[in-house]
């Protein structure tokens, strides 16, 4: 069962709820969640410090080229990583870990992503999602047989879950697992694009299995040298090419009763959580590549001139380096906040990690070419580092949950509530007067509450709530929105994806303008407004411009092209080409 935050909203008794996000779609702010800014631990901080300058230190000795050309990140990097206790910063200490906040393991792994892309990557197959699941569900003797080896840096672990026909859609792998009369399990089945493939020890794998009469899924804990366990040819990638990328091949493995991973029947939830956690880091990860990438481009701004002045002084430069500090506050605001609700026990961060993700994946991409734009032609040479970062965080928005697919669950998983309210009216029958009372009261008291006194953003400070006010009618026209198109739609709304992309940028948009208010709040609470001044720039332009883009996207879902661009698709996929070319061969 998820555990659920109680909340007490303005003239309401308190109940339960599950996620922030979700209720957003609701029309409401759980705002107790999300104020004041979560303060960091003080004790921690020194620790991560520690551990950030030895994650620094290390990689100071690491030559990225030269990591390309081996294609590994080195044997003796990860003994010495593990000895400085960076591959088990979340593990409990008694396990050998740093035991680490998730705020802290998100710190530790900017340092990663600034490093280097391939560095970061590695480390959190290893950490993120290899060993996260015995960390998560393990039984207190697999976290005693594993953990301290995963933490140390003696052993490294992976996930071993997309398959040649199950990629975006992970439940239908068809890899299989049959119950044998000892208690052990055969384990039958491909997986592909398996990170530390060849140099893992340990992989949380997942398949069917039949429970009950019924066929569900189950996560086993695999050892590098259990019989029939084959890794097979390595990928040639296009970026993070020191990421040993592999196949896996399961022939007739024998699992043994201890090895399985929570309870037979509970794999596919077992996976969605930990692919939950390890979009927390691509978003954190975002945040450190982008800050080298910002780092980057402001030296050479300053330092470069053209036409007799430097280029940091031209209005097209100024423009791109703004958009990329704001846009950069924002996404760090939002990782953050919901490194924050993890770290206060809220266990459904399910929609915010993905927004984290998305968010992160796709500014990354646009900041590192806007970064490399500056830098000019020389940015296209390979003594820089701008072609290897583009094609090493090329992947980030295709892997752990391609982003369009994101997009889809973070809609569909936030109108559900929303859609369950409205079948409750849906399901009226007229022919019991005394039944349908109670439910259109309900729902008809609810909708003119949200009328008469919308939700509100009241713990904001003052010299915000302008931004405050204009949010507060976000998510009440995404409540109305939402409820329009499940209306409009009912069930064939899983068909609208369109439709879907909106919503998700518009509660995404909305998420980071509530994570930057909360964040500067909390920077006027304790420093004043007036020395704050940076930071409230920041904050106006930020809030303002995601305000457009909703006005924008809202707007859209009202009037749009949709029916044409889809005929248009229908035609080219009919003629199997172009089909206009002005001129014939």
């Amino acid at each position: 069962m998820e555990a659920a935050a109680k909340v007490e909203l303005e003239g309401k008794p308190e109940r339960e709820v599950s996620s922030f996000a979700k209720s957003l779609f609701l029309g409401e702010i759980c705002e107790q969640l999300v104020f004041p800014w979560p303060a960091p631990d003080p004790a921690e901080q020194q620790r991560i410090r520690a551990l950030n300058a030895a994650a620094r230190e290390i990689g100071s000795r690491m030559d990225p080229r030269e990591v390309e050309e081996k294609r590994w990140v080195g044997d003796k990097t990860i003994r010495e990583l593990g000895e400085a206790g960076l591959c088990g910063l979340y593990v409990d200490e008694r396990y050998g870990g740093q035991g680490l906040s998730q705020t802290g393991y998100a710190r530790v792994f900017e340092t990663f992503a600034q490093i280097d892309a391939t560095l970061s990557i590695v480390l959190g197959v290893h950490q993120s999602i290899g060993f996260k699941g015995i960390h998560m569900y393990g039984t207190e003797e697999q976290r005693e047989r594993f953990l301290p080896d995963l933490a140390s840096g003696r052993k490294l672990a992976g996930f071993a879950l997309t398959e040649p026909e199950a990629g975006s859609d992970a439940y239908e792998i068809r890899s299989r697992a049959v119950l044998q009369p000892d208690g052990s399990w055969v384990l039958n089945g491909e997986k592909r694009y398996i990170g530390n493939g060849s140099k893992g020890d340990v992989f949380t794998a997942f398949a069917r299995c039949e429970v009950d009469g019924k066929d569900r899924h189950i996560a086993l804990i695999l050892e590098q040298g259990m019989k029939g366990f084959e890794v097979g040819e390595r990928y040639d990638t296009m970026g993070l090419r020191g990421n040993d990328l592999r196949r896996l091949y399961f022939k007739d493995v024998k699992v043994p009763a201890e090895n399985v991973l929570g309870e037979p029947g509970e794999g596919f939830r077992i996976a969605m959580q930990v692919l939950n956690n390890g979009r927390i880091g691509l978003g954190t990860g975002s945040v450190g590549a982008t800050k080298r990438l910002l780092d980057l481009a402001i030296d050479h701004v300053k330092e470069r001139r053209q036409f007799g002045r430097p280029l940091a002084e031209f209005e097209l430069v100024e423009e791109k380096i703004a958009w990329m500090v704001s846009h950069l506050f924002g996404l760090e605001s939002m990782c953050y906040l919901t490194c924050g609700l993890v770290d206060s026990g809220v266990e459904d961060y399910s929609l915010e990690s993905a927004i984290c993700k998305v968010s992160g994946t796709e500014f990354l991409w646009y900041a590192a070419n806007r970064a490399m734009q500056l830098k000019g032609g020389a940015g296209y040479m390979r003594d820089e580092p701008y072609e290897k970062i583009l094609r090493d965080i090329r992947i980030f928005p295709i892997f752990e949950g391609a982003n369009d697919v994101m997009r889809a669950f973070i809609a569909l998983s936030g109108m559900k509530p929303l859609g369950e309210k409205l079948s409750e009216v849906g399901e009226l029958h007229l022919g019991d007067p005394i039944g349908t009372i109670g439910v259109l009261f309900d729902y008809v008291s609810d909708r003119i509450a949200r009328q008469v006194s919308p939700e509100k953003i009241s713990l904001v400070h003052p010299a915000l709530s302008e931004h405050a006010d204009a949010v507060s009618g976000q998510v009440s026209a995404l409540r109305g929105a939402t409820e329009k198109l499940l209306r409009a739609h009912g069930h064939e709304i899983v068909e609208r994806q369109v439709q879907q992309r909106r919503l998700s940028d518009i509660v995404s948009d909305i998420y980071a303008q509530i994570a930057v208010l909360s964040r500067v709040s909390s920077i006027f609470e304790d420093q004043g407004v007036e020395p704050s001044g940076q930071e409230r720039y920041i904050a106006d332009t930020f809030c303002s411009r995601a305000a457009s883009r909703v006005r924008s996207s809202l707007s859209s879902i009202e009037s749009n092209d949709d029916e044409r661009m889809s005929a248009i698709a229908k035609l080219a996929y009919k003629r199997g080409e172009y089909g206009y070319a002005l001129f014939e061969d």
